[in-house]
């Protein structure tokens, strides 16, 4: 039986939810690199090393290309397998603080090959090196989803999905793909015989839509088979969208304070997180790239609740929702929901 809603005033809430256990289900390890970091890597590889001012700076952007960019010139500081294996580490520590879990975490495979400057296999080795010793170290758990950028087209993302296949017989935490990137540049229907065949290799479906363009992103993601669809903003404005999503159960990767810092979402007040929510959407909460967008998992779990009004028994349901999202075994998905259920105030 349900627990009756029940709002304590003497609950320290950002405590609660910190406590609170959940899982993270959009979130590039690329876009987990902390400005102090950067700079680490900068010494370690940069004839001029980047001042921490400097290093900020690469942060800033105006607009969703804008995003790209600043992102692209933070992934040019990751230059060995090493750098990789150090921002695992990293980021499984602060999901860890956060209360989280379970992650799974893109990585851009994508960018790898394009740029061609370190090896696929090495970089695999490096970031699972990282995660294991981090696993051990903190216990939240990391899958890995392999990102395909869908501006570089179809044949790029066919060696990606084709290598996340054959890497994942010597990883089973390689459990999917995705697509990011330039939504309007990179349709998804160009990706669905690739999508196909991955789910016949046995992985898992993702794909951003609707992020940057309107509902016919996600209506492909859709026909693509996606399980789950990262961001999904743009359904707010297609009725019939929204009641496929609400029938299917279709798990939304939602990135709230990612939205408002790409431009990709006017205001706070304009987002439809609480409606999706209301509506009996499949709705997880989510951090993208903290510190591009200068919020984590945790801060994004408080600004659902400051500013949309979420009781507590429904930030245990997003929790619930996160796990149950999740591509994790049954039996795995059924402990963690005994946790959330057992967590009370």
């Amino acid at each position: 039986m349900a627990r009756a809603a029940k709002q304590a005033p003497e609950i320290d809430i950002p405590t609660w939810l910190r406590g609170l256990p959940k899982a993270e289900l959009h979130l590039h390890l690329e876009g987990t690199i902390l400005p102090e970091t950067l700079v680490t890597l900068s010494h370690r590889n940069d004839p001029t090393p980047l001042t921490l001012e400097a290093a900020q700076q690469l942060y800033l952007y105006t607009d969703f290309p804008s995003f790209l960019m600043s992102f692209k010139a933070v992934t040019e500081r990751l230059h060995t397998p090493a750098d990789y294996e150090l921002i695992t580490y990293d980021m499984v520590r602060t999901l860890a603080y956060q209360g989280v879990l379970h992650a799974e975490v893109y990585i851009s495979y994508g960018i790898l090959y394009r740029y061609g400057r370190l090896d696929i296999d090495d970089v695999t080795a490096a970031i699972e090196r990282g995660r294991l010793r981090a696993e051990n170290e903190f216990g939240t758990t990391v899958l890995w989803i392999i990102d395909a950028v869908r501006h570089f087209g179809a044949e790029e993302a066919a060696v990606v999905f084709r290598k996340a296949a054959t890497m994942r017989q010597q990883y089973p935490s390689i459990i999917g793909i995705g697509i990011g990137g330039d939504e309007a540049r990179g349709p998804a229907d160009q990706f669905r015989d690739l999508y196909a065949e991955a789910r016949a290799a046995g992985l898992r479906l993702t794909a951003h839509a609707g992020e940057s363009t309107g509902p016919e992103s996600i209506w492909s993601a859709v026909n693509l088979g996606a399980e789950r669809i990262g961001h999904a903003l743009s359904a707010q404005h297609d009725p019939e969208l929204l009641e496929i999503l609400a029938q299917r159960q279709i798990p939304l990767e939602i990135n709230v304070t990612s939205n408002l810092r790409t431009g990709c979402c006017p205001t706070l007040d304009a987002h439809p997180l609480k409606d999706y929510f209301e509506s009996g959407l499949m709705v997880t909460l989510n951090s993208d790239d903290p510190p591009m967008f200068g919020s984590n998992l945790l801060e994004e779990y408080l600004l659902a609740y400051e500013t949309y009004g979420f009781t507590l028994e429904q930030m245990r349901e997003l929790a619930a929702n996160s796990i149950e999202a999740s591509f994790l075994p049954p039996d795995r998905k059924l402990a963690l929901l005994r946790q959330v259920d057992l967590y009370g105030w």
